[in-house]
Formats: structure tokens, sequence, C-alpha cells
């Protein structure tokens, strides 16, 4: 059972309402979001790409722009070395077409998900030197390089570091000690003396600042670059960033460049999986186009997704984009397996005891284990570790609870591991065999999670009496889009409701249309998506019982005629 949270915060609504001519509902939320202040509400509602601030103001964004154009200028051989994951795939596109634009001699290489792991290595650095490579610049990772940065500079290398994650640092009883690797330049918003003021951008929207400083110190019109924050808001969305702030501003302007889109691949991709070009929205990217891009570094090489991205015919695009969809859709068929197998070695094994889950699947694609650990994680709401056989020993990804710091607990753990990283919700590691059993056992006696800490909570904004709903507030609440991490959709709850006339719909039978009505008597359509069969039965039980639903608002368009309806999401 889920708890049920209404938000109580309080904010001269009316007045919000009036001054920026939205529907009080509209400034509720967003209150909820902690939007305080009028130029934070109107550049929320309303902000630009003219809202973004100057990439010059990233430390070392001087030093990266001087020597990336003296490169150029002469003719040296530059090579980008990207990521496997959608962010660094969007990342190594965007440097890549921005240099080439500005007459570069530009290559990439991307790290292999299982003969490399993630980030610059040796081997990278060896294959960049022995084809004359002068000068190296990473997207979306290099700021825990220290070594292998070294090494490059040892070889006679020019180094450019660009990159968003934390910086790493030891720690004494004193204070932390941020230690930055040996790079030409390191241009990433997470170091401390960076003046940049939007510290939470995504690999793929440093590597666009880059680009647009490029152009603007060249005398070149950073317009004529517009068109990759279409690259930018796929990444934002796929690397699951808050969208809030500068993020916010990239998706929404990106998600209507998206629609229009020139990109061979991207039209071909967006075609091949049925997306409505109209309705796209950053649904979209993090559930269909997203899972393409990231399939192909994790079943095969993340250089197929550039491939796509650097298609300059539909012929050639088409066949790229059905490679890739086929790749993702092999990808659903082995999770589904691996979940199914999951839940069974769960259920029938003293496991389902534990409070940290840590499940071995020997068998499993190593690159599988998070979305694994994440389905599990929603299916029983404990923190859970995917566990698989690698190359050499195990490997596994984590997925977490609000309630369980990962990293921390990780670190409690340290001696039984050969390696691991992460942060609160999410985390990889390594581990010899021998010391799986005992790595279950050290997490459970730690964990110190309470019954309360293990049951979900869902975050309501507001009750809202059905005759609040109208076509108007439905249309408001666009206004809020895109919605994803750090900008939830609305939710929204009545109680006292009836179910009126229920009827199964759906290929897979998984629609379930009704009406429902209020305790004023007032009727509305509603659809549920999701398990029908146990919502049907649920209902069945508590038969004459009154029943409290969130929900989203929408407006249906059947034949032509438009109704409102709402969109359930819990029941009780």
């Amino acid at each position: 059972m889920e708890k049920w949270m209404v938000m109580r915060k309080g904010a001269p609504f009316q007045e919000i309402a009036e001054k920026f001519h939205i529907h009080p509902v509209i400034a509720r939320i967003i209150r909820n979001r902690e939007i305080i202040g009028d130029d934070n509400i109107q550049t929320y509602l309303h902000g630009t790409i003219t809202d973004l601030h100057d990439g010059m103001l990233m430390k070392d964004m001087d030093k990266a722009v001087d020597i990336l154009l003296e490169k150029i200028n002469e003719g040296k051989k530059i090579r980008i070395i990207g990521d496997y994951d959608i962010d660094g795939i969007n990342a190594t596109y965007i440097l890549l077409e921005g240099l080439r634009r500005l007459g570069g001699e530009v290559d990439i290489d991307i790290p292999d998900r299982m003969k490399d792991g993630y980030g610059l290595n040796q081997t990278l650095i060896d294959n960049a030197f022995q084809a004359g490579v002068d000068t190296i610049i990473t997207c979306d990772n290099g700021i825990a390089a220290c070594e292998e940065i070294g090494y490059g500079k040892r070889l006679g290398m020019t180094i450019v570091v660009t990159d968003h994650h934390e910086v790493p640092y030891e720690e004494n009883e004193e204070e932390k000690r941020y230690i930055l690797p040996p790079a030409d330049a390191v241009v990433d918003p997470k170091q401390q003396d960076c003046a940049y003021p939007f510290k939470e951008l995504c690999g793929a929207a440093v590597a666009y600042k880059v680009i647009e400083a490029l152009f603007e110190v060249s005398g070149k019109d950073i317009e004529d670059v517009d068109y990759l924050m279409e690259n930018v808001a796929i990444a934002t969305v796929g690397d699951v960033m808050d969208l809030v702030g500068e993020n916010r501003i990239f998706v929404k302007q990106g998600l209507d460049m998206l629609k229009r889109t020139n990109n061979p691949g991207l039209k071909a991709l967006i075609e091949c999986t049925r997306v409505n070009v109209e309705q796209l929205s950053a649904y979209h990217i993090g559930f269909v186009i997203g899972p393409c891009l990231n399939a192909s570094g994790r079943l095969d090489t993340a250089k197929r997704a550039i491939e796509l991205l650097c298609a300059k015919n539909k012929r050639e695009a088409d066949i790229l984009a059905g490679d890739l969809k086929a790749l993702n859709d092999s990808r659903k068929d082995l999770t589904m397996q691996a979940v199914e197998e999951a839940i069974t070695s769960i259920e029938e094994t003293d496991l389902k005891n534990d409070r940290v889950l840590v499940v071995f699947l020997p068998n499993c694609h190593e690159s599988l284990a998070g979305i694994v650990a994440g389905r599990i994680r929603e299916r029983y709401y404990k923190p859970t570790f995917v566990i698989t056989r690698a190359e050499e020993g195990l490997k596994g990804s984590g997925r977490s609870i609000e309630a369980y710091h990962m990293y921390e607990e990780l670190n409690k753990c340290k001696h039984l591991l050969s390696k691991f990283g992460g942060h609160k919700l999410a985390a990889g590691i390594s581990l010899e065999e021998k010391e799986l059993a005992a790595f279950r056992i050290l997490l459970n006696e730690n964990a110190g999670l309470s019954e309360e800490d293990m049951i979900p909570k869902i975050a309501i904004d507001m009750q809202l009496p059905f005759s609040y709903i109208d076509e108007t507030l439905v249309e408001q609440l666009e206004l809020l889009e895109p919605f994803g991490k750090g900008n939830q959709k609305p939710v929204f709850v009545e109680k006292d409701l009836e179910v009126l006339h229920t009827r199964v719909m759906g290929k897979n039978q998984n629609v379930l249309k009704m009406q429902v009505r209020d305790v004023n008597g007032k009727i509305m359509d509603a659809v549920y998506f999701g398990n029908v069969a146990e919502f049907l039965a649920y209902f069945e039980q508590k038969r004459d019982a009154k029943a409290a639903f969130t929900y989203y608002p929408s407006v249906n368009e059947y034949q032509g005629r438009k109704s409102l309806q709402i969109v359930i999401q819990n029941y009780r």
C-alpha cells in the first residue's frame, strides 16, 4: 500500500494567477515545485534560449576554446572520446558536428561497455597516439581520469576534458581535497571554483556550450548551431537530469526543434518507432527514442548510434534506425526474461525477507543489470542490486529508494568490493564471487531501514473537485511541460467517488474505460492503464465502498469529438 501525501505549501495563489494570467491551480502547482519569485516564475513559464547563461562563465572555457581553435587552424588531428550511453552519444555527436563545421580534422572513439568499461583508459589513449592524434577532447567523462590523462600528457598529447560528473575528492577531518585531472583545460560546471550559475547540465549540454563558445569567438553566427539543442534535449531527458533551470529550456526548445528536425537519422528513428511527431514529448525520448539509442551501447557498439545521427540520406538512416529498433526490441525481451528470473529467485528463497535485495543472475547480460534492478526496485520498493558474471569476477548495478543512500552504504562494504561508484539512488559494483554472500549479509545488517521507509510515497499536488476541470485548465497544464525528474507531472486527488460502467479495452486487455461520479453527482469519463484484472478484483471486493483516485485531467479526442476525461494513476 502506498502512503498518499497532499502538499500544503502556502503562497498568494490568486495574486500570482492574476499577475501571470494563469489559473490559480497552476499557481499552486508552481509553488509546489519550489518556483518562487517573479523572475523564476516568468522563466519557468516562458523561458527561451535568451535566458541561457553564457558558456564563457565556465572555468577553463576560455582555455579550451583557445586550444581547440589553434589546433583547428594548424590542421592537427583531434579525437573526441565519449561514452556509450545516451548522454555520451549525443555529446560526442555535438562536438563532432560543431568541430567539423569549424573545419577541424576530427574523428571519434567510444569505449566498449564490456571490454573497456566507462570512460578514458590507456588503450584508448594508445590507439589515438598510434593514429597520429594530437589532441583528445573528452565528453561525458574525463573528470575522474587522472592517471589516464597523466599518461596521455607524458606521450606529449594535448587533452581537453568536458564533463558534468562530480569532481573526485579525498576527505580528511578538516576538509575535502578535490582532485582534478592534469588536462590542458577542464570544463565541468561541478568544479568548486567554476562561476557558471547552473550546475546540473548533462554532458551533451556542456559539449553544446563548448561549440557555442567556439562559434562565438570565431565570429560565426551561434544560431547556426541552435539545431544541436535537439541532441541536448534527448541527452538531458535520457540521462534523467532534473528538468529545472537551463535543462527545462533546453528540453522545451529541443523538443520543438525535434518535431521538425532535418536530421535524417532522428527522422528515421521517430518514424520507425511510430511516434506521433506532433505530440512528441519528453515521455517519447525517455521511453521510446532514447532506449533505441542506448541499446546500441548495451548490446552492440554505441558507434552504431553515432552513425545514425551522422547519416546523410533517408535510405542509410532507415536501415540504421531499423537496426537500433531491432536491438532495443531484443533488449526488451532479454530484460523481461531477466526480470522474471529475478522475481522467481526472490519469491522462492529467503531473499524475499531481506530489506536490501541482492539478486544473482549469472547469465544476465551485464549491460541490463541496472534496468532489471530498477524494475525489481519498483515491484518490491526495496533497494536492489542485480549481480551478473563478467569476464573477470562479478559485476552489478544497484537502484535505490529515497530512504537509502546507496553510495554511502557501499562505502561501508568497500573491503568486499574490487570497484564501486555511484550516488544516492544508483550504483555500479565489481566483486569476486567468493565475496557475494558476505556482501548481501553486510548490506542487510547495516541497512537500518524501517517499515515506514519501505512504503512508497505518492506526492499529491492538491485535492481537485471535478467541477474545476475544464478545457482551459487542461490547456494551461501544458505550460508546466516538459515533465520528468525534478518537474513531475501534477498529481490530483478526489475522494468519495463511485465507479460506474467499466469496460476493458486494448489489444492486451490493459486499458479500463469507466465513468466515475462524485458526491455532487458530477459524472466524469475515466481511463486506467495498468493491471486491469487487479483493479477490477479490488473493487469487486469493496462493491459498495466509495473510492479515492489520484489522477491527471486530459482531453480525449475521438472521431473529431473532444471530451474531458481523467487518467487514473492510483486508487484506494
